[in-house]
C-alpha cells in the first residue's frame, strides 16, 4: 500500500492520493498557521475507523440479506491531555442504521468488525479503548 502527498500552500495544507487517485485534503489547526483545507491528521484516523467498520458490518449484513437504506456512523474520541504524543485514550462509536434489520445480526456485524475484522479498529484498541452503541430506524438499542 502507498499514497503520495503533495504540499498545496506554503503552509500545512497538503494533498494526499491513494492507490484509487482520489485526492484528500489534510490540513492543521489554524492555532498552528492552518486554514481548515482539509481534515487533520487524527481526525482521519477517527475518519478510517468509521470507514473500516462500515465496510465490514455493510460486507456482513449484505451476506445476510439484511436491508441497509441509511447508514450514519457518530464517532467521538478523546486524545491524552497535554501529552506529545497526544494520543487517542477514548473513543466511542454510535452507529445508526435504518432499513429492514434484525437486531441481533447488526450487534454480531459490529461485534465482529470491531473485534476480529476492522485494522483500523485492532491498531487504535493499542491505546484506546472502544465502545459502541447503535441504533436501528432511531431506536437506541442496548449493548451489553
Amino acid at each position: 500500500m502507498k499514497v503520495e502527498l503533495k504540499r498545496v500552500d506554503n503552509a500545512f495544507h497538503f494533498e494526499a492520493v491513494g492507490a484509487a487517485g482520489v485526492p484528500v485534503n489534510i490540513d492543521a489547526n489554524p492555532d498552528v498557521g492552518g486554514h481548515n483545507a482539509g481534515a487533520r491528521p487524527m481526525e482521519m484516523l477517527l475518519m478510517g475507523l468509521g470507514g473500516c467498520s462500515a465496510i465490514d458490518i455493510i460486507l456482513i449484513l449484505k451476506k445476510q440479506k439484511q436491508e441497509i437504506t441509511d447508514f450514519r456512523i457518530h464517532i467521538d474520541g478523546d486524545r491524552e491531555p497535554n501529552a506529545t504524543p497526544s494520543v487517542f485514550t477514548n473513543i466511542r462509536i454510535h452507529y445508526a442504521l435504518s432499513g429492514n434489520l434484525d437486531e441481533q445480526k447488526v450487534k454480531r456485524a459490529i461485534d465482529l468488525s470491531t473485534d476480529k475484522y476492522c485494522s483500523v479498529s485492532a491498531i487504535l484498541n493499542k491505546t484506546a479503548a472502544i465502545s459502541y452503541t447503535f441504533s436501528i430506524n432511531a431506536v437506541s438499542v442496548e449493548v451489553a
